[in-house]
């Protein structure tokens, strides 16, 4: 019978590995990007002006991560290495570390494959975090851990998890079925495991919160409605007797904030004062830069708008509906996606699945100055957004940059 152990994560980021790291990463980076940035984020083009976030691509957290599954690549050579699901939501960055060998583990908490984990297996934990239960698991399988977490993610940790002690019930901001809101559920249980959470995507899903704290809720639609989203055992007629905001740290920022004007004002209807609602801000810095950056972009006269990322990254869906709601958007995940100037690859936000659609005619036959504005989420390297700025203009009509 296995017996739990904590097994404390090691430090790749060693010196003698970390020279060849950042000769890995170098090839994330472009010359192009740079140059633009140091240009006031624009580049005029024959026919053609674009425009640049101000803050866009790698945040901190990403390279850190990025950089600490590359370390231990290196640093474990000759061992399995594994991953747990992907280490950022970013298609060309996966598909490099594949190509070191990195294995991959399912995001399933029960999945067998853990089974056949053994004390020579290195175990790499994602930038979203691990539910409780998997760390636990690992922890019984005696592997060697290596912890690429972000330090973002672990201050919502930190708080869901002062709620539970207080008793609070864990509102969280998120998406229920996304890694890192799981691993922030599994927290805000606390150390007991008593804790109660609630995950509400939206504000409609704030809204029958706030109905139903309220005496104008079904309490079995109200179930059912949020099945999967809760802890077991919660119920709503008295875990919601005080609760705590919380949220996934890439959510918008702007629906954060209206769900907590939501949730507030419902406790204080109930309670005549919102003594039992708590409050953290816990989106990262840099999913509010990108987005205040977008809304700065959007206020010039944008022909288009280009979104670069994964599109399994929640910050950059994020970004995309932002943009898509001011002026014509294509989100896109890497060059390839613009097939030629009246074609392109794309997601679309409504289907949820990538699309090909027709190009506006002017991208080909401008009949004044194009004015296109570019950004990527926090997920995506330098690299693919010079590809991606490189084709656009191929596609203008600009033979070369």
């Amino acid at each position: 019978m296995e017996t739990a152990k904590v097994n404390r994560p090691v430090n790749v980021r060693r010196p003698e590995v970390m020279e060849q790291v950042a000769k890995d990463l170098a090839h994330f980076q472009s010359p192009l990007v740079e140059c633009i940035r140091l240009q006031g984020n624009e580049l005029e083009l024959p026919g053609m002006r674009l425009f640049l976030a101000e803050s866009f691509g790698f945040c901190d957290g990403v390279k850190r991560a990025i950089e600490i599954a590359y370390a231990a690549c290196r640093l474990f050579k000759g061992r399995r290495i594994w991953l747990i699901g992907e280490i950022i939501h970013n298609p060309d960055v996966n598909a490099r570390l594949d190509a070191l060998g990195l294995l991959h583990l399912p995001w399933k908490m029960d999945d067998p494959a853990y089974d056949a984990l053994t004390a020579e297996d290195v175990v790499i934990m994602p930038a979203f975090g691990v539910p409780v239960s998997l760390r636990t698991r690992l922890d019984a399988r005696g592997v060697t851990l290596v912890d690429s977490t972000c330090g973002n993610v672990i201050k919502v940790w930190q708080r869901v998890r002062t709620y539970a002690a207080a008793g609070v019930t864990s509102i969280i901001h998120g998406k229920a079925r996304h890694e890192e809101s799981m691993a922030t559920a599994s927290q805000s249980l606390g150390k007991d495991g008593k804790g109660n959470f609630l995950v509400v995507f939206n504000d409609a899903d704030a809204r029958l919160v706030a109905d139903y704290m309220n005496g104008r809720g079904d309490k079995a639609s109200f179930m059912q409605h949020f099945a999967g989203s809760y802890s077991e055992g919660f119920d709503p007629d008295s875990h919601l007797a005080e609760i705590g905001l919380a949220n996934q740290t890439t959510m918008l920022k702007s629906e954060t904030a209206e769900i907590q004007s939501i949730l507030r004002q419902a406790v204080e209807e109930r309670d005549g004062h919102s003594e039992r609602f708590h409050m953290f801000d816990t989106i990262c810095g840099a999913t509010q830069d990108r987005q205040n950056a977008l809304f700065d972009l959007l206020e010039k006269p944008l022909d288009a708008m280009f979104i670069i990322g994964g599109y399994n990254s929640s910050n950059t869906t994020h970004l995309a509906h932002i943009a898509a709601k001011r002026v014509p958007t294509f989100f896109i995940s890497t060059a390839d996606c613009l097939l030629h100037p009246q074609r392109i690859r794309c997601y679309d936000l409504e289907q949820k699945k990538e699309v090909e659609r027709t190009l506006p005619a002017w991208i080909k036959h401008p009949e004044r100055e194009l004015q296109i504005g570019v950004t990527a989420g926090a997920s995506c390297p330098a690299n693919v957004i010079e590809a991606v700025i490189c084709r656009i203009a191929e596609l203008c009509g600009c033979a070369e940059l």
